[in-house]
């Protein structure tokens, strides 16, 4: 089984610098950690491994400090990792890191398993795995909550749905998106650990990547945040008197005006 796994840097802190001209989070590598949706996707991946064997690769998109994180994937068990780092990829929305994703996929040589965190906690989209699995043309299964079947041919797995929970076989390849709740990541061990301090991470500029810039970072992202902004919070109380239609008409207006 060739499974790959995503994995992001998030910020460790709340306290999350933004970018006034661009409106991205600022990353400069400090305090930040691998995002846990991630982890659990990266345990489940080398849980099949430990089944089926085969070899679990790590791939992710940031900046240099991001290959900290990768070789402390390899530690625990992944076999290598690849690193998508170039300022042309900063900025990039869901569709453009999808895009650039895709091209560390490619240079991976394939796989049969995609396993991503359900979303990031830096930005709660959960669209990157649906879009690798669109881009790549494979099925995807969301939100995954537990694999019961693995083999080499297809999974069978238990995904949360807006109607509760459903048993679905999937055949491969193919992405699932895993809750952080599926498995909690192993510990390394000493010769995990030695492996990671000889292993080499993969970094690739856009060019090396073979990417089109025009589909990279800002330039190649439909979507843009306009403006972001602390909400402000006060301990300001609005009475609601009247009849409870009365009531019900007064809320829907402050609910209404605090909308605007």
């Amino acid at each position: 089984m060739r499974s790959i796994v995503c994995m992001k840097a998030v910020p460790s802190t709340t306290e999350v610098r933004m970018d006034p001209k661009t409106n991205t989070i600022v990353r400069d590598g400090r305090q930040s950690v691998a995002n846990p949706f991630d982890t659990a996707a990266l345990e489940v991946a080398l849980a099949i491994k430990d089944e089926l064997g085969g070899t679990v690769s790590v791939l992710s998109m940031g900046i240099p400090d991001t290959a900290r994180l990768l070789r402390d994937a390899i530690a625990r068990g992944a076999t290598d990792a690849l690193l998508l780092s170039d300022r042309a990829f900063a900025g990039a929305d869901t569709l453009a890191t999808s895009y650039a994703l895709s091209l560390g996929i490619e240079r991976l040589g394939g796989c049969d398993l995609l396993v991503c965190g359900k979303m990031a906690v830096d930005g709660d989209t959960a669209q990157i795995g649906p879009e690798l699995g669109g881009l790549l043309g494979v099925p995807c299964v969301t939100s995954v909550t537990e694999v019961l079947v693995a083999d080499d041919k297809h999974l069978v797995v238990c995904h949360d749905t807006d109607e509760g929970s459903e048993v679905v076989a999937v055949p491969l390849p193919a992405v699932i998106t895993v809750t952080k709740d599926i498995a909690t990541l192993r510990m390394p061990s000493i010769t995990g650990v030695r492996a990671a301090a000889a292993a080499e991470v993969c970094v690739l500029d856009a060019a090396a990547a073979g990417a089109d810039r025009s589909r990279c970072g800002l330039d190649g992202s439909p979507t843009q945040v306009v403006r972001s902004f602390v909400p402000e919070r006060t301990n300001e109380a609005h009475e609601v008197a009247g009849t409870p239609d009365e009531q019900a008409a007064e809320l829907l207006r402050v609910f209404e005006e605090v909308a605007r």
